[in-house]
């Protein structure tokens, strides 16, 4: 199982999900109607790493971040 956090504005609880890349979490997340506009905009990190391939393999306990961009000065 890996937990899946949202961070910044996004504001959605925590999900744990038997999901094995970053392909079938983008399946779940496409009909969540909270989440879906975000996903576009979104960088992902995987155990505090940023990643840009959807293929990589999730292991049990790793930790995906959902980061929205941001505005700061």
């Amino acid at each position: 199982m890996v937990e899946v956090e949202f961070l910044g504005p996004i504001n959605k609880a925590k999900l744990n999900l038997e999901i094995s890349n970053l392909s079938q979490l983008s399946e779940v997340l496409k009909d969540d109607a909270e989440i879906s506009s975000w996903l576009q905009k979104c960088a992902v990190a995987v155990n505090d790493t940023l990643v840009t391939s959807k293929d990589i393999t999730l292991n049990d306990g790793d930790k995906i971040s959902l980061l929205p961009p941001v505005c700061g000065g």
